[in-house]
This record gives structure tokens, sequence and C-alpha cells, in this order.
């Protein structure tokens, strides 16, 4: 150190000083402008996207939010559809249940009358057949009576007694 007071030369101080400062004076306007410019734009640029985030994630919110309305609009509208779908199974069901129960109803009444009249018809034909059946015994017995003439001189002494009686 002793050496460096030694050799102080004012001239080379001077020199060396008017060469700092114009190395700070062009260090200034070529580098520390560009440098401070682009470090003060990112540092905006970062307080922009920081802005833009909180903006992006208040509208995230409100959009959940919506989203969560919307869901619980679409589980009621759901609700109600379920609800009328099974007020209509139930009507249609009970309607079935009624026709089914009315052609039920009309197909008993129908077999009903259709016994009804097979009965009629079947006891007619039974009388037609029983009262074939008498005229044919009938027929027999009076051709035996008739054929012997002291059986028919007595038939018709009995019926001329009937006759009388009545």
């Amino acid at each position: 150190m002793e050496k460096l007071i030694n050799e102080f030369s004012v001239g080379l101080f001077f020199w060396q000083a008017v060469v700092f400062i114009l190395l700070l004076f062009l260090l200034k306007k070529y580098a520390w402008g560009p440098i401070l410019n682009s470090v003060n734009e990112r540092e905006q640029g970062i307080k922009d996207a920081l802005d833009a985030a909180q903006k992006a994630k208040l509208e995230m919110a409100n959009l959940q939010a919506d989203n969560e309305k919307l869901l619980q609009e679409a589980r009621a509208e759901r609700e109600t559809m379920l609800k009328e779908a099974r007020q209509i199974k139930a009507s249609m069901i009970a309607g079935a249940k009624d026709e089914a129960q009315a052609e039920a109803s009309k197909a008993i009444a129908g077999a009903q009358a259709t016994i009804e009249a097979e009965k009629k018809a079947a006891v007619a034909e039974l009388k037609q057949t029983v009262s074939s059946l008498s005229i044919s015994i009938a027929e027999k017995i009076v051709k035996s009576e008739l054929s012997n003439k002291d059986k028919q001189l007595e038939l018709v002494e009995s019926m001329l007694k009937d006759a009388n009686v009545n």
C-alpha cells in the first residue's frame, strides 16, 4: 500500500477518474436504462398477470356458483319430471285396470247371456224331445189299446164317465 502512495500521480488519477465517469455515463445511457426498462416491464407484466389471475379466480368462483345453481335447478327439474312420470304411470295403470275390469265384466255378462240362451235352448230341446217321446209312447199305447175291440169299448166308457164327472 505504501508503494501505491509513493507512486501516486495526479494526472493518471485525473484521467482514470474521467474514464470512470465516462464509463458510468455510457453504462447509464446504453446499459442500465434498457436493463431497468426491461425489469420495470417485467415487473408490470407480472403485476398484470397476477391481476388477470385474480380476475380469472373470481370468474371461476362465479362460474362454479352458476354451475352449482344450474345443477340444483336440474336436480329439481329431474325430481319434478320423475314425480310427473310416477303420477302418469299410476293413472295409466289405474285406467288400464278399469278398462280391463270393464272388459272382463262385459265378457262375463256376455258369457252369462250365452249360457242362459244355451240353457233355454237346451230346456226347449229337452221339452221337445220329451213331448216327442211322450207322443210316440202314447201312440204305441193307443195303438195297442185300440187294436182290441173290447179295450176300445172300455176306453170309450171310461172317457164318457170322466166327461160326465167334469
